[in-house]
């Protein structure tokens, strides 16, 4: 044969070989494509997640950023960070050092594993390893990188595995994809497309050694947002855990772009209202997953707004994985378990409007609710959050009026830095108008031709000008700043509070602020046959629910009051009369469900 017909020979080989591997991933992909998910995932509405690793030793952030991306801080030589590092631990102490610190020496896993049944709580998922790259397991991959071979000395997974599931309660495990400091592939540092001999001799062998150990219900990956699902073997894994584990296994939805499987985690949003896919949205109880030391007690909010949205993730079709994040010495924090208590009280009153229920025709209703305040200029990160806990994290406004007073006359550059729309108006005229052309935008945003953030103005000294601004946040990651380069300097800088007034007198300083946005009032499930109304206010005298007449044999109740109440239904909607029950009578103080039997 010469070397021609070679040289054919051996692409025909290549082509088929090829081939084949495409196809093989082809059917993996179709295989968990025709995989159903699993009923108790479903039923089950409430997990607790625990991000629990080295991290929890500083346990420090800004009061809006998660501090299990310690080590990511330092880093990228965040100053917040590695000034805390030093002041704290030394000029000379290193992330790796903090195995000394990290002792668990309070790690009860048969408490953690009652407080979470206690809390309503129908599956645990813990964090194995973080994008540090620190296990909670002893790997053979992660030698004197364990909680087995360093800091605690024990089997973090299986101590807690065993002791969930001796609650009965399902056990699942979260796991990074990537590692930050990995000698392999250093995430977010190295080539995003130079994972292939991190993934085959690392991240694979690893995974599979940590599923086959303890063979998890459920899998939380993550990491995965700069590759695609063939460059993580993604279809592979599934189905091999799939095949390992068996019905009951499910998995989340990161694993790379080009694969569409798993529930799907919404994090610390106002949610989504998916209900043909199983959905859990993921938040901590505080701002953070791992612990914070520098949040603030607000960050944790009240038992009424937490119960508030797992109830309306579970009218539009989900659930939630509710976060914990202990102390290095493997205590929860007292604040968190309250909540988690409060609840846990709460379900056991209402939990049958909750397990296993589905969204009703109606699944929420609504009111536009408005909050004001004075600020004292535009300088706003909020991350995953909103102005105010009434305020919905996503879909929200703000508006601020007025009078601006500039120190010397000159040309002046004002500049926008939104995370969504924004507009700017001085003297009535709208210099700045930035909005995003693919959400569908309010007419306010869209009166100036163009999609501009900078604007050149001539402004005078000491003369007063009336100054409107506005802000359009639609999902996630919101942040507003209003700054400007003035001429005494020539770099951009936020506008400061010296020279907004509140009135044209300028004997007042600061901005009126007006947040909108809607606010959830009621929401319903149904369960075998009947209705449930979770109000998150008591109606006084009477509830009034817009939902279809339930029929006149209907009968309704409060759960955890044993008595029918009277209804009338009329103008099409339906009138309960609550002024029977007395103020202590009532079963909860943060929510209260009525249930329609048909």
């Amino acid at each position: 044969m010469n070397k021609r017909k070679i040289l054919s020979f051996l692409c025909l080989i290549l082509l088929f070989n090829t081939g084949i591997a495409q196809s093989e991933d082809e059917r993996l992909i179709q295989k968990l494509e025709k995989r159903e998910y699993p009923d108790w995932f479903t039923n089950a509405k409430l997990g607790i997640f625990i991000h629990w690793g080295l991290y929890s030793v500083p346990a420090y952030g800004g009061k809006e950023s998660y501090g299990e991306w310690f080590l990511r801080g330092l880093q990228t030589k965040d100053s917040l960070r590695t000034n805390f590092m030093k002041d704290a631990y030394g000029e000379d102490f290193t992330y790796n050092d903090f195995t000394t610190l990290f002792r668990a020496e309070l790690f009860e896993p048969d408490e953690w594993a009652r407080l979470f049944k206690k809390a309503g709580a129908k599956y645990v998922v813990l964090v194995s390893k973080h994008h540090d790259g620190y296990t909670l397991w002893p790997s053979k991959y992660s030698r004197n990188w364990n909680s087995v071979d360093t800091g605690p000395h024990r089997d973090i997974v299986k101590d807690l595995t065993e002791a969930v599931r001796e609650e009965g309660l399902k056990m699942g495990l979260y796991y990074s994809l990537p590692e930050w400091n990995h000698p392999l592939h250093r995430w977010y540092s190295d080539p995003h497309d130079s994972i292939q001999d991190y993934v085959e001799n690392h991240m694979i062998p690893q995974f599979k050694e940590l599923v086959s150990t303890y063979r998890p219900t459920l899998i939380f990956s993550d990491g995965e947002w700069y590759n695609s699902a063939e460059q993580w073997h993604s279809a592979e894994l599934i189905n091999w855990y799939y095949d390992l584990v068996g019905s009951n296994a499910i998995v989340n939805n990161r694993w790379g772009h080009g694969i569409d499987t798993g529930f799907l985690t919404p994090e610390y949003s106002s949610g989504i209202t998916e209900t043909n896919r199983p959905w859990a949205e993921v938040r901590g109880i505080g701002r953070s997953f791992g612990l914070n030391r520098n949040e603030d007690l607000e960050a944790y909010g009240t038992s009424a707004e937490l119960i508030k949205r797992f109830v309306i993730t579970v009218a539009n079709g989900g659930g939630m994985i509710l976060n914990v994040g202990p102390k290095a010495d493997g205590q929860i924090p007292l604040i968190q378990q309250e909540r988690l208590m409060q609840l846990g009280r709460w379900l056991d009153i209402n939990g049958e409007a909750i397990y296993g229920s589905i969204p009703f025709d109606v699944q929420t209703e609504e009111v536009e609710i408005e909050k004001k305040r004075i600020d004292e200029n535009i300088d706003f990160d909020w991350v995953r959050n909103s102005p105010d806990k009434d305020i919905r994290e996503d879909d929200f406004s703000g508006n601020w009026k007025t009078y601006l007073v500039v120190p010397e006359s000159g040309k002046y550059t004002l500049k926008i830095n939104a995370d969504d729309e924004a507009s700017v108006s001085i003297d009535g005229k709208k210099l700045i108008n930035k909005y995003d052309a693919t959400e569908n935008q309010a007419e306010a945003m869209r009166t100036v031709t163009g999609n501009n953030d900078e604007f050149i103005i001539s402004l005078m000294k000491n003369k007063v000008y009336p100054l409107v601004i506005e802000f359009n946040e639609h999902k996630q990651n919101a942040h507003f700043q209003l700054l400007w380069k003035t001429p005494m300097v020539d770099s951009f800088e936020i506008i400061p509070p010296k020279v907004f007034f509140l009135n044209k007198n300028l004997s007042e300083s600061g901005l009126y602020a007006s947040y909108r946005s809607k606010s959830t009032s009621i929401a319903y499930t149904q369960k075998d046959g009947n209705v449930y109304a979770t109000t998150f206010f008591w109606p006084e005298n009477e509830l009034v629910l817009k939902i279809p007449n339930p029929g006149s044999n209907a009968s309704i109740s409060l759960l955890g009051l044993d008595r029918k109440l009277n209804w009338k239904y009329e103008n099409g909607e339906l009138k309960i009369n609550t002024s029977t029950i007395k103020f202590n009578e009532l079963p909860s103080y943060d929510a209260w469900t009525f249930k329609i039997q048909k």
